[in-house]
């Protein structure tokens, strides 16, 4: 087991506090938004087996099965399937979605074809994965994520009272759903630039008005969350998007699951994501880089619902799970308390666990044991049969299974 070096994403979205007060480290004043454990190629962990520290991207390189399992490596290839993230939001992120597996390879293959270079501005496609993604929240977390019935966001635009929102909640009630949330979600994303920039402040002046008016209204939360993306995205037609999905506050320990061709998007707070390994995203709003509408309306799910809030359930072992419907990925939550029976955990695939709160003791099959505090992180190669004891929260990553 091998402690990781972990490298934080400065994203101007990030929070300037969040990380440092997880992790005990003075604020930088500076946005420190994600911090990766894992092997992707831009921000790889690294760690020391004694002759220096490497990145685990070439460990696995010269090793896969060793380092993986070769269950996983059959399954996935030579490669470390997913990404664990520390997430800290201090302001939204892009409303975005991501392709399933035949849309990533296509488009993919396409690009390549025409010959957009990798790090074109304009480029949907990075690599040939989809990019289904977990957050679980450490604090009260803020998000969107998939559609509400169109009867409902029609009843939400009317209660702001702003005349050019009108056609949208008309058609949101007289066409199939399906058809309505497509032909809105495209009329609010090619709307004239400073047509829609004067809606979208329309829009947030009545939504502060109606959230102050009636606090415990219907839609008293959902209103007072676009007023923040407002605040941050002034004039973006994203803001509009926005008010067609659900809004949600995840309590600590809640989880949403983002499969493809959902649009979500997180607003607030610090949780653990994990994600099959990918730079696929395509982007609705809320953002100055490209949006391309026609390639979103072939990839966006318009099937409404609730949001999906999960919450673990526990297992036979001691653990927790977050289920899902993917197998790159498993995240497992441990709460442990002193003098309490060490945990053993599955030893057949590769693992990364993080401590996320108290102190958390991981011991060896030698005897060997390593102290994980809040932020910190150890890899676990597939063979490695470890045991938890300690008083604090731990999150496991490994593949599904």
């Amino acid at each position: 087991m091998d402690r990781l070096q972990n490298t934080i994403r400065p994203y101007a979205w990030g929070s300037t506090t969040a990380l440092p007060e997880l992790l005990g480290t003075e604020p930088t004043g500076e946005p420190q938004a994600e911090l990766w454990m894992g092997a992707h190629p831009g921000a790889p962990s690294r760690l020391d087996r004694g002759a220096g520290a490497v990145s685990l991207a070439e460990l696995i390189d010269a090793d896969p099965a060793g380092e993986l399992g070769e269950r996983s490596v059959a399954a996935f290839g030579p490669r470390l399937p997913f990404l664990l993230k520390l997430l800290a939001a201090g302001s939204p992120l892009s409303l975005q979605v991501h392709p399933n597996l035949d849309q990533a390879a296509a488009g993919f293959a396409e690009e390549e074809a025409n010959a957009v270079p990798l790090d074109a501005p304009h480029r949907n496609y990075r690599d040939t994965n989809h990019k289904p993604e977990l957050i679980c929240a450490l604090t009260p977390f803020d998000g969107l994520c998939g559609f509400r019935p169109a009867a409902d966001s029609a009843d939400l635009l009317d209660g702001l009272g702003v005349d050019q929102l009108k056609p949208y909640a008309d058609l949101l009630r007289a066409r199939p759903e399906s058809d309505a949330l497509r032909e809105v979600f495209s009329a609010v994303l090619t709307a004239d630039p400073e047509a829609m920039a004067e809606t979208v402040e329309q829009a947030a002046t009545a939504a502060a008005r109606r959230a102050a008016e009636d606090p415990e209204g219907r839609f008293a939360a959902d209103y007072a969350a676009y007023v923040g993306i407002a605040r941050h995205y002034p004039g973006d037609p994203g803001v509009i998007a926005a008010m067609l999905l659900n809004y949600v506050r995840l309590a600590p320990g809640e989880a949403l699951y983002l499969g493809a061709g959902v649009p979500h998007a997180y607003l607030d707070g610090l949780g653990v994501e994990i994600m099959a390994n990918s730079d696929n995203v395509l982007r609705c709003g809320l953002t100055p880089k490209h949006v391309d509408v026609a390639e979103l309306l072939r990839i966006v799910r318009f099937e409404s619902g609730g949001p999906g809030v999960l919450r673990p359930e526990p297992t036979a072992d001691g653990a927790e799970v977050y289920p899902t419907p993917i197998d790159e990925f498993q995240l497992s939550r441990y709460l442990l308390a002193d003098g309490a029976e060490a945990r053993a955990l599955p030893d057949d695939r590769a693992q990364i666990l993080l401590c996320t709160g108290g102190r958390v003791v991981v011991r060896a099959a030698d005897g060997a044991e390593l102290d994980l505090t809040p932020g910190r992180s150890l890899f676990v190669r597939a063979g490695e049969h470890v045991q938890l004891l300690g008083d604090g929260a731990l999150f496991r990553a490994a593949v599904a299974g």
